[in-house]
């Protein structure tokens, strides 16, 4: 049976883990998602910045096993 997939922070962090978290999940490359989240944050008048912030405090950690 599959393993079920949750979004969480990703240890392997810049500033939370939030980018990382996001890339892991959707099998992102970590890289392309940071900037494609700066860019969307500086094209829409940094409100990118609160969607990190709440997700921050919203996305569990991710469990070092």
């Amino acid at each position: 049976m599959e393993e079920k997939k949750s979004l969480k922070r990703s240890s392997d962090k810049m500033i939370a883990g939030v980018c990382a978290g996001i890339a892991n999940y959707f099998n992102l490359d970590k890289t392309l998602v940071r900037v494609a989240y700066v860019l969307l944050s500086f094209f829409t008048a940094f409100a990118g910045v609160i969607v990190y912030f709440i997700l921050w405090l919203v996305m569990p950690k991710e469990e070092n096993v």
